[in-house]
Order: C-alpha cells, then structure tokens, then sequence
C-alpha cells in the first residue's frame, strides 16, 4: 500500500472520530505532515483520495473540511419518521428530501408513523439499536404531550441529530425544526377574506396537531386587530380519527355536523389544509350551499386536491420545493458541524374560484 493511501486510511479514522464529536475541520497539510511524518507530497495526494472519495471538501483559503459522509456507509443512511408516505402532500415532499439529499452522497429512510404515538415509540426503539447519525422527525398528534420524549434524549445522546419537520414537543423546545409560517398563513387567509368583504367567518381546524392551533390563532388575531368577530361557535375541531375515518371510508359526517352546527350566518371558511376544503365543499353542495356564491371556502397547501375540486378552490401555497430542500440542507449542515436554527416557510396566496366578495 502507498504511504499517501496508508495515510488516507489514517486521516478517514480521524474524520469518523471527529465527526462524532461535532469537528469538521481537518488539520493543515503541515500539521498533518508533522503528526504522521510524512511529506506534503503525501499529505495531498491522500487529501486528493479522500476528496475523490467525497468525505472533505476544500475550501480556499481556509483548508480541508469534513463533508459529513461517514466512511462506514450504514451511516449515511438518514431516516424520516413521518405520519404517511402516501397522503397528498408526502410524495413531493419526500422526493425533494430524497433528491437533495442523494446529492449529497445520502440516502433516506422513510418510516411512516400514521400519526400514532404508539408506532412511533417502536420505530424509536428499533432505531435505538444503532442509532443514525441524523433523524427527521414530524411528530405524532404534536399538540399533545409525547410520551417518546425518554427516547429522544436517548437519542441525542448517543450522538443523533434530531431535525423536527412540520412541528415539535414541547417537552423538545431546544430541537431545530422546519416547519410552515402557520400563524402568518392563517392571518393572510383571514385578511384576504376580509378585504373581500366578509364580515362573519368561520374556521374548521385540525385539534392534536400543532398545525391547526397554530392557524387557527393567526386568523383569530388577524379579525380580531381588524375588529372583526370570530367567535367560538363558529369554529369547529376535528382529530386524526376523523381523516382516518375520512380517507378509509369517505366517512364524512363530522364535516356535515360542523356546517349544521357552525357555519350559521357566515358567508366564509378557513379551512385546515386542501383535503377539508375539498370535501367540505362537496357536503356544502350536498345542503344546497353555494361555493363561492353563499360560502366563500380557503385553506392551506396548494394540492392536486384544490384542483380537482368541482370548485378549484383558493389556497395558500410554497414556492416549489422549497420545504423538502430547506429539511435536507438543514440535515446535510447538522451533520457538518454546521450552526443551524429553525426556520418557518413562508406561504403565498393562490387565487382561484371558490373565494368572492361577500352577498348583501
């Protein structure tokens, strides 16, 4: 074997070691010389190896540094515990991960929870058997209380990188997470309804994730600085056993409860995300309740679902890709070393043809 593939050999065990601890910078060529007495002709053609092989990148003017990439490649195999693999919004979503992460020399993991707190301890536990330099983790019924949280730290402990997509425990406040700008989605959909001249507006929100509260408060503080009236008897919950329900057997009976029990007197929604909005209106249609004419309907996520809607529906939408590449470069940077903060993606406003202006 060459002395500069003898030392190449050397410095990867160097890199795992470091890596472990968060180092990504390597020595200069003359300190790596001096440690393992070799010469600098040897020093660069190992660095020229290792390069080749994609574990450091060089930075000029600065020197050699770690990309991230494990040599042992189980390593770089990042998992995603995430509620579906299959639900409208995940394929895309998943892909762009995916996709960027490849780049990158990794490859992704998904496990699907389905939302239940129970699998996801067992999928914590199964990955607590060698536990993964990085984890991407949307949490399961998020508004509540996690009884995972012994195994997360359990996690963080043996060396895990923890990244939260869409929400977080409270019991985890310090994790970085990547999620939507849900308060700000829902105070644009409620200004946008009010500058179209609804005065009396309903809401209908998912309750045991963080998502829906977190809307639901944007649009209430939005009418409520403009001095408009959102009041509690027109807002309605549903829980995951509903879109269970809804998804399984097209069940939706507890959306015609909301309009016969909340949507009296009002002349618009904000709907949770595009599947409500969608079947929403299909049980409007059902009473005889116009879309946009009687009712004008929004929601959140820009989905084939607005679409196919009888009534394409006005929705709240992110620039393409840009979730699934801000999860994977934020994950990508965590495992360089790299300081890394939450971020919050914004939404636009998609106009389309079941919002108009409010009936006299």
């Amino acid at each position: 074997m060459n002395k500069y593939e003898t030392l190449s050999k050397q410095l990867t065990e160097l890199i795992s070691r470091n890596l472990k601890q968060g180092i990504t910078a390597l020595p200069t060529e003359t300190a790596i010389a001096e440690q393992y007495q070799v010469s600098r002709q040897t020093v660069r053609a190992a660095l020229s190896l290792l390069k080749s092989q994609g574990l450091i990148e060089t930075r000029r003017g600065s020197g050699s540094y770690a990309t991230g990439l494990s040599p042992e490649a189980p390593q770089n195999v990042i998992p995603i515990l995430i509620a579906s693999s299959q639900e409208y919004i995940y394929p895309h979503l998943l892909t762009d991960i995916r996709s960027r992460l490849a780049e990158k020399g990794y490859q992704l993991q998904v496990h699907p929870t389905e939302n239940d707190a129970c699998r996801e301890r067992h999928l914590l536990l199964s990955l607590l058997e060698s536990p993964p330099r990085g984890l991407i983790v949307e949490g399961s019924k998020s508004a509540l209380p996690t009884p995972n949280n012994d195994l997360y730290e359990k996690l963080k402990a043996a060396g895990t990188k923890l990244l939260f997509l869409h929400n977080k425990y409270d019991a985890l406040p310090d994790e970085v997470c990547i999620k939507d700008d849900n308060y700000y989605g829902g105070y644009l959909l409620a200004n946008h309804l009010s500058g179209l001249g609804h005065t009396h507006i309903a809401g209908i929100f998912k309750s045991d994730d963080k998502q829906g509260p977190e809307r639901y408060f944007g649009a209430f503080c939005c009418l409520r600085n403009i001095n408009v009236e959102l009041s509690d008897r027109n807002v309605g919950w549903f829980c995951s056993s509903d879109i269970e329900k809804l998804e399984k057997n097209q069940d939706s009976r507890f959306l015609a409860s909301y309009i016969s029990e909340h949507l009296s007197g009002c002349t618009a929604v904000i709907c949770y995300n595009d599947e409500i909005a969608y079947w929403l209106i299909k049980e409007l249609s059902y009473a005889g309740i116009r879309v946009p004419r009687d009712v004008s309907v929004v929601c959140f996520d820009n989905s084939y679902l607005s679409e196919l809607s009888k009534v394409r529906i006005t929705t709240l939408t992110h620039r393409p890709h840009e979730m699934g590449n801000c999860v994977a470069e934020t994950m990508i940077q965590m495992l360089q070393g790299i300081p890394v903060v939450s971020q919050e993606i914004p939404w636009e406003l998609v106009r389309k043809e079941s919002d108009g202006p409010a009936q006299t």
